[in-house]
């Protein structure tokens, strides 16, 4: 289809020209009414004008004056006065006596030994009562014997510590038996073992039996 041969339609020019003459019109219309006016002051609005004022800092704070520290200067040194120096007066000196020896010797001393001195040994304590040491003294049991007639013997007792350390008969008189003074001399020293005394001493005690 060719548009190139097609005929232009002169109503639709004639359309748009009356429109544009309208509006033309409308505006000249507007202008000589004042209607033009008022939209430019519509437009056109009111400047307002504003005075920023400058905001102002605060004043910086006083500054703060330090005063220097006080200097720390060391004492003077205490005044220490010179020792005394006190200067020894020499002794005068004292005249030499100059002694002469004799021509003639001295004769001989005659030295004599000392004989050493000779300590008596220390007299051992006598013996004591036993009945001043002893408060507790048990009679010796009898024993059997085959004899009659009167024995004696006589004991020598050591106490240390209150206690009967040691016992010693002798001198048995009365009887030539050995058994019968074997015998005794047990039963003796039997009873003066359970003797309860106090102290340190020695003593001697006489034992005497009636054999019927």
């Amino acid at each position: 289809m060719d548009f190139s041969k097609r005929q232009r339609d002169p109503r639709r020019h004639a359309v748009g020209l009356g429109f544009v003459i309208a509006f033309h019109a409308l505006v000249i219309w507007a202008l000589v009414s004042g209607l033009g006016k008022r939209i430019i002051d519509v437009v056109r609005a009111p400047i307002e004008t504003k005075v920023i004022e400058e905001i102002k800092k605060p004043p910086p704070p006083p500054e703060i004056v330090v005063p220097p520290p006080p200097k720390m200067e060391a004492p003077p040194p205490p005044y220490i006065p010179p020792p005394e120096v006190q200067i020894a007066t020499p002794p005068p000196v004292q005249p030499t006596i100059t002694v002469k020896p004799s021509d003639t010797p001295p004769p001989p001393q005659e030295i004599r030994p000392v004989a050493p001195k000779v300590e008596a040994a220390p007299t051992p304590p006598g013996p004591v009562n036993i009945r001043a040491v002893c408060a507790k003294m048990p009679q010796p049991e009898l024993p059997g014997l085959n004899i009659t007639g009167q024995v004696t013997m006589v004991a020598k007792i050591t106490i240390q510590g209150g206690k009967v350390a040691n016992v010693e008969v002798g001198q048995i008189r009365g009887t030539s038996d050995r058994k019968a003074q074997r015998l005794l001399a047990q039963a003796v020293e039997s009873a003066i073992r359970e003797y309860q005394c106090a102290g340190d001493a020695q003593a001697v005690q006489e034992f005497v039996f009636n054999i019927n």
